[in-house]
Order: C-alpha cells, then structure tokens, then sequence
C-alpha cells in the first residue's frame, strides 16, 4: 500500500528543501508529517507514540539549524521517524524495521544526518559533547550540536555524567529535554517530580526570559550584556524559587519550559540558542502520541501497538481458533506474584521496563514489593545486591541487551562478593525488528565466564517456571541467571506445578544414534522440529537440553562423549565464548575427541528482522538445524529436506 504524503511533505526531500517553506507554511507542515506517521505505522507498524510527540521540534531544528553539517544526535532514537521521512528517506520509510529495510532507529551508515548510531538511552548528550569538543579542536567553531534526550533517558546516570562534564566545557552544545513523563512506562522517580516543579515555576522562568531576551539586545551593556542578565537572574532566584536550578547548578544555562507542540515560538527560539555560546539546554513540553487521541490517552500502549485501525483507533490483534502459548513475559509476571505469595522475601527490580517486562503484574498486586527504579540499569543490580544483603531474595529483570550496561555492577557488586542475586534476562537472543541495539546475544558469554555465577535458559513456559522457583529457594550465595527470548512460548496450558530443578542438570529430550544435538534454552523447540524431520528420512539423533550453561551437567557429558563422535551444538547466542564453546571446553579438558559442530549467532553484527528471518540467515532455524545434522550424519550427503 503506497502511503501518499501531503501537499508540502511531498515537496521536501531534505532539510534543505524543508528551508525553502516559509515561516508560516510550518504549522501545516508539521501537520502533514504527522498524519503521514499515523497512516504509515497503522499499516506497516512500528514505534508510534515517541515520534508524534517531536513532529513540531523536529521540523524546527531542522528547519533553523544546518543539518547535516550541525550535528543533531537523538536519544534512543524512538522518536525519529519524523527525522527520518525529512531526510530523505520518506520513499524508502514504508520498509522501516523490515528485513533489509530501514533501521527503526538512528544509524550511522544509513545516512550522513543520523550522526549517531542509538538505540539505548542516555547516550546523547555524550555522543553530542564529544562532537562537540571535536569542533571546538578543530576550530570549527560555525557549528552548532544538539543532544535530543526524553526526559525518561535524563534518569540514565549517563546523562548525569555528560552533564556534569558539559558544564565545566567551552563547547557549543544544545541539550533539548523532551518533557513528557514518559519513557515505555510513566516516568519515576525525584527527576520527574523537580521537572514537574519546574514546569509549575511559571513566575521564575517568565522573568528569567523576559530579562534574558532584553538585556541581551540592548546595545547599551554592549558585550557585558550576558553577564548583566546572570547577575540578575541570580539575584531572582532565591525570591522566586525555592531551590536553585538543577540544571544551572551545573553551570547549564537553563531555558524553557517550552511549549515543545508550538513549531513558530520553537523556530524563534532555536534562533536565539543560535547565538549563545557554550553549553546550555531547553526545556520542551511535549506530550507523547500527541495528534492521536487514543495515543495520548494510553501512552505505554501505544508506544509501539502493531498494525491499528487510523479511523477508529482498534489494534489489529491476530485471532486464533485455538488456545495459543503465553509470551514468555506473561509467564515471568505471573509466576512472579505465585512465588511472592508464598515467600514473603521476594522483591521484584525493574529499570523501566515493568510492562515489557510484565513485572506490572507484581506491581499491581503487590505495589510494595515490585519497583521500578527507572532507565538506570547499573543502579538496578547495585540496588539488588544491597536487597540481598539484607536477606532479601531480588529477582533483577532486565533486557538482555541492556544488562550490557550494568556488566560492571555484575562483577563487583554481585558476584565478587557471592551475594544470591536472581537475573531474569528478557529478550535473549533476537530482539526481531529492534535491530541490533536490542538483541540479547551476548547474555550466555559474558555471564558464564564470572565466578559465583549460575547461567540457565528455559526450553518452555513449564521450565522456567520451574528455574524461578529453583532460583528463590535457599542456597549458598552465588548469583542466578535465567534468560529467555522475546515472544510466544509453546505450551498453551502453562499453568504446571512448580518444582525444582536440579542445579546444574539437563535432560534428554530423544535418544538416538550417531549424532547427538545439544541445546539450551528456548531454540531447543527447534531441535525438536528438526529431528522430526531427519525421522521421516531415517535418521535418528539424540537430542539433549542442557538448561545450564554453568555449572554443565558433567555426568550428561561424559555420557553424551562416551557414546556420540559427532555433537551439534544450538543456541540463540553468540558463538564466541557461548554455549557451544563450553562444551568445547568440557571435551577438551576431559580428553574426548569429537566432531563438534556449532550453530548460533555469527562473529558480526546482525541487523533487524524477524526473529525467524534473522535464525534463517544464521543458520539455526529448524530447517538448517537438520540439514546441518543431515550432513554431518554417515554418508549422508548435505542437501535440503525440508
């Protein structure tokens, strides 16, 4: 379906086309851009909410700035789909999030004006500042570098650290704080309560602008006029406000609050900034899915609803005649509030992603008990571990890919001091559409390899219901890990009976002959199929699930080595230092010798897609686990069999 742009959006192909509107030619401008999000997501899907609520800032940056030779760097990059269509890739944007289409998000070697490469939050403003001082070097001091940050990502300790260093810089920086109150979920925390209190400080901040854009301009103070208006501000700031500006505190000048949806007063305003050197930040107050209605009234829903109905607002859900398996999600949120019934000890951790998550189950059932403590990964594990301490028993729920950004925390304050931390890593493996800043690859390596750690996957719902319930258990120390992938299980009737888990032991899924396949975690689903087929052609592997990466089960093992000369290894993680290469290690350590081969996530980075078209361009979905046993089974030649 070709989505046809508006009388003015179709005009424009790059900023520079976006110059030759007149001034009072924007407002209908940013018009048309929006309905053509609204028209483009309800058909091909994707991030929805973020993206109407900068239609007006983007066009006006874009607008008064120079891009690409100004840089403009987004944070998370949720929010650039206006940016997007205005340079020049609205023809292409019907691809977005696709396979081999355009990223959902920023991307360097997409285009010359995504400056940035984003996907995780709180990365602008430092990204921007070391822009920034790059031209302050290189002398090219004509440039201006703008860092677009919700005020969701300004939670991230990041942000608080480029901050701090901006404000003792020389560079020309411009912070914009997009002020919605949300990120995914509403936003939590002391930030967002100052924010709204500065929002509210209307006296102080009309003064404050008021002095600002006359003192500047009067010829009379001459080059002194800047300072002037400092000496006075500093003068009306204990009358007017009860306490000093966090931002200016940091030696930020502070501007705004903003109305972030009118596109005229923005352009005014971007041309001042324009003027006044050094670093500085505006506060902007948007409002998230502004210009769709049901967007605006449920902002977590919407942030990215699928395929929708544009007219009467209805997400477009699939309907099925038969019961279909939970996600994943539905499971850990569920199980979580059956085992915090029965364990008084059990606390739930989440930074800011309690619906992704499902960990809004437990919050609602049990507000005490179930926290959101904001985008600040690295201060979730702390805040977990300083939890275990005390004898309580966290269960830390973070995205794979995020718990990149709290490695550190891991090491040093979980593990090195033994303490009995439960992670559940949500999205492992292929994140699908999100691309490569999403995908929880590298979960299975980078945790196997820290002491007084405990690495496990689920092969089902049942499983890892049952790991949860192994994990909260007493135990001696040692940190818990259990990762499992974004999406739809297999059981429809998930409900079992919890038990426990031996840790440290697999299973054997089918006994077989010649070649015995190994799996962990949810990919162990597609061994199965794949050994279904290799039966209708007269073959018959063993098949293995190991559900632990660490400890392995060295008594399976040995007895897999002592009977098999050939193991395929299948997991949904990176092949370097992953599942696979574990069992490499145990064979060699141990004397055996084998034909291992091993399927998995290449030595590169993988771009968006399906979760399915990405483990078929890797090599590990169903039909390429069989061909891959196929051709290493006895005389038997590699061919296709599906």
């Amino acid at each position: 379906m070709l989505i046809k742009p508006g009388e003015l959006l179709g005009t424009i192909s790059s900023p520079k086309d976006l110059k030759k509107l007149k001034q009072d030619q924007l407002v209908q401008l940013t018009q048309e851009l929006r309905q053509y999000i609204i028209d483009s997501v309800s058909v091909y899907g994707g991030h929805f909410g973020a993206s109407l609520g900068v239609i007006e800032l983007t066009v006006a940056l874009h607008y008064v700035f120079n891009t690409p030779v100004d840089q403009l760097v987004w944070d998370v990059g949720h929010q650039a789909y206006g940016h997007k269509i205005l340079t020049g890739r609205r023809e292409g944007f019907h691809t977005n999030r696709l396979y081999g289409g355009l990223s959902g998000f920023p991307k360097r070697s997409e285009s010359i004006y995504d400056t940035f490469g984003v996907g995780h939050s709180s990365t602008s403003i430092s990204a921007g500042l070391g822009m920034a001082q790059a031209s302050t070097y290189l002398k090219h001091t004509e440039k201006n570098h703008i860092a677009v940050i919700g005020d969701g990502a300004m939670t991230g300790g990041l942000a608080f650290e480029a901050m701090n260093h901006a404000g003792v810089s020389n560079c020309n920086l411009l912070i914009v704080l997009n002020d919605n109150c949300m990120s995914i979920d509403p936003n939590v925390g002391a930030l967002k309560n100052y924010l709204t209190d500065i929002t509210t400080s209307k006296t102080y901040n009309k003064v404050k602008d008021e002095l600002w854009h006359a003192l500047g301009k009067l010829s009379a103070f001459g080059s002194s006029a800047r300072e002037v208006v400092s000496n006075v501000e500093n003068g009306i700031k204990s009358v007017l406000l009860k306490q000093s500006n966090l931002f200016e505190s940091l030696n930020l000048r502070y501007f705004g609050p903003v109305d972030g949806h009118d596109v005229d007063h923005l352009v005014h305003v971007f041309r001042d900034l324009q003027s006044i050197p050094g670093p500085k930040i505006l506060h902007c107050i948007t409002v998230k899915g502004k210009g769709f209605p049901e967007a605006e009234k449920n902002q977590t829903k919407w942030h990215a609803p699928g395929k929708f109905d544009k007219v009467t607002g209805e997400i477009h859900k699939k309907v099925h005649e038969t019961p279909q398996p939970p996600k994943y999600q539905q499971v850990f949120g569920h199980t979580m509030v059956e085992l915090a019934e029965k364990n008084p000890k059990i606390m739930g951790i989440t930074p800011a992603m309690p619906s992704g998550s499902s960990l809004n189950i437990m919050m609602e059932a049990m507000p005490d008990r179930a926290l959101d403590v904001g985008i600040a990964e690295q201060h979730a594990v702390t805040y977990s571990a300083g939890l275990a301490t005390q004898g309580i028993i966290p269960f830390c729920n973070i995205y794979s890919t995020f718990m990149q950004r709290a490695f550190d925390q891991v090491i040093h304050d979980v593990c090195i001091q033994n303490l009995p931390v439960n992670f559940c890593l949500d999205r492992a493996g292929f994140a699908g559409a999100d691309g490569p800043t999403h995908h929880g690859a590298y979960d299975l390596a980078y945790m196997r390899c820290l002491p007084n750690m405990i690495v496990s996957a689920p092969m089902n719902e049942s499983e890892l219901r049952n790991l949860m319930y192994t994990a909260q258990l007493p135990r001696k120390e040692k940190a818990f890990t259990i990762r499992y992938p974004r999406g739809q299980g297999v059981m429809p009737d998930w409900r079992t009976p919890m038990k426990e888990i031996g840790i440290g032991t697999g299973r054997m899924i089918l006994d077989g002959e010649d070649l015995a396949i190994l799996t962990i975690g949810h990919i162990g689903n597609y061994a199965v199929k794949a050994c279904q087929m290799l039966q209708e052609h007269n073959l018959y592997p063993a098949h293995f699930d190991m559900r632990f990466v660490k400890p392995l089960d060295q008594q399976l093992l040995h007895n897999i080595f002592s009977r098999f000369s050939k193991v395929l290894t299948v997991e949904d993680g990176c092949l370097q230092g992953g599942f696979g290469s574990a069992i490499i290690e145990f064979m060699s350590d141990h004397g055996y010798q084998a034909a291992v081969k091993r399927l998995g996530i290449p030595d590169r980075v993988v771009e968006h897609g399906q979760q399915i078209e990405l483990q078929q361009e890797c090599g590990f979905d169903p039909d390429s686990i069989a061909e891959e046993a196929m051709s290493m089974m006895v005389d038997y030649p590699a061919e296709s069999i599906s």
